[in-house]
């Protein structure tokens, strides 16, 4: 009696797919309001530094692929006698596509909320800071930034306000 070749290993799963498929400047953008009166006289303090950024994300028309947006806002002001200006505002929206498959909810939400931005983020930097020396005026580079504890706050803040939701259900 011939051996039977029997296959009785366990059907293969799908593996998980997480990758970059394309980074791209999505927009980009510079305003100096106050040329070149900038450039021709002298504050009177420190230029006032406002950073802000945050991250937007879309399930594109492709299953199972994404766009996550990382947006970069860098506006510098001056004090000049008694009169503010804005020396430059700086706006970059940074973009990359991924594929996420065969991966839990969970573990989707966190790499679309930690990595895929951190993966997106320095591309953004290095477009504002290249923008900004363009300027002529003293580099100004945006911080780094911990996706991850992001995360972890949002979360946090979330099931507080969920257990509060429950809370002011029961009263």
């Amino acid at each position: 009696m011939a051996e039977e070749n029997q296959n009785t290993a366990a059907p293969e799963q799908a593996q998980p797919v997480f990758q970059l498929v394309r980074s791209y400047l999505k927009d980009a953008s510079l305003e100096m309001p106050h040329a070149p009166e900038i450039f021709l006289v002298q504050p009177t303090e420190q230029p006032n530094v406002d950073i802000q950024f945050e991250v937007n994300q879309a399930a594109l028309s492709i299953p199972d692929t994404y766009e996550i947006v990382v947006r970069g806002t860098i506006t510098v002001k001056m004090k000049s006698e008694d009169k503010e200006m804005v020396m430059f505002l700086a706006e970059a929206r940074q973009a990359g596509i991924f594929e996420m498959k065969n991966l839990p909810a969970e573990a989707l939400q966190h790499l679309a909320n930690v990595n895929c931005p951190a993966i997106v983020y320095p591309y953004l930097r290095a477009n504002l800071a290249d923008i900004i020396t363009r300027t002529g005026l003293p580099p100004v580079h945006m911080p780094e930034v911990s996706f991850e504890g992001l995360y972890q706050q949002r979360l946090a803040q979330a099931n507080e306000q969920a257990a509060e939701q429950a809370k002011a259900g029961q009263a």
